[in-house]
């Protein structure tokens, strides 16, 4: 961290939730506001069966995922072109500006690790509504 205080490690347990503009709630992990970090922020993500976000994308940062439980399908592309299956196990990894909308289509929770370039995360998320209906 830098200014005055001095950068010190710390040590966090998930536990507040909020909900973010992509539609889903995150508990509340290492980000500018919980550790002062400068240029990273790292999230678990819980999705139940059937749930879906809207359709963003992040203008300026890139967003890396681990799946540890369940299984989830993320569209992707400038038109959601794309489809991409993810399941416990898996490293996905979306670059800076590229569209995309997760669901999970499972009959479980689907839960997962999200690190991002940003400490702020929600600030430069962008919903993209004229791409939702493209997606069943």
């Amino acid at each position: 961290m830098t200014g005055t205080m001095p950068a010190t490690c710390q040590k966090l347990r998930p536990g507040e939730t909020y909900d973010g503009k992509q539609g889903f709630s995150y508990f509340q992990g290492i980000a500018r506001e919980t550790t002062g970090s400068q240029a990273i922020c790292m999230h678990i993500l819980r999705i139940p069966p059937g749930g879906r976000a809207r359709a963003h994308m992040h203008d300026s940062h890139e967003t890396a995922i681990y799946v540890i439980e369940g299984a989830a399908i993320m569209y992707w592309g400038d038109r959601l072109e794309h489809l991409m299956d993810t399941s416990a196990g898996d490293l996905v990894y979306i670059p800076a500006g590229v569209p995309h909308l997760p669901i999970n289509t499972g009959e479980t929770e689907a839960v997962a690790v999200i690190a991002r370039t940003d400490p702020h995360e929600q600030e430069s998320v962008r919903l993209l509504p004229d791409l939702d209906a493209l997606v069943p």
